[in-house]
């Protein structure tokens, strides 16, 4: 199971690419270690955007809302479903 960090994207680090795509704030980014160890950090998020970590945030409530980016939502479904 991968380990997914909050990032908010920020008008200053988008992703201009996919500037089409981008109408959820909140997207998910690979942990490869703690998620307070990377709070404030600008990381790629699994949909290509660029980001700032929120630490506080946890990615499996905040991918519920309507403010969650939807191609994260749907790249990182299956992990999500194997949580218990």
């Amino acid at each position: 199971m991968s380990a997914y960090a909050v990032g908010f994207a920020r008008p200053d680090r988008r992703s201009w690419a996919q500037q089409a795509e981008q109408f959820g704030s909140w997207h998910a980014v690979e942990a490869h270690r703690p998620t307070d160890e990377l709070d404030g950090e600008v990381e790629l998020a699994v949909c290509g955007a660029i980001v700032q970590i929120w630490g506080s945030q946890r990615w499996d409530r905040v991918s519920e809302g309507r403010a969650a980016c939807p191609e994260c939502r749907r790249r990182t479904a299956p992990a999500l479903r194997s949580v218990g």
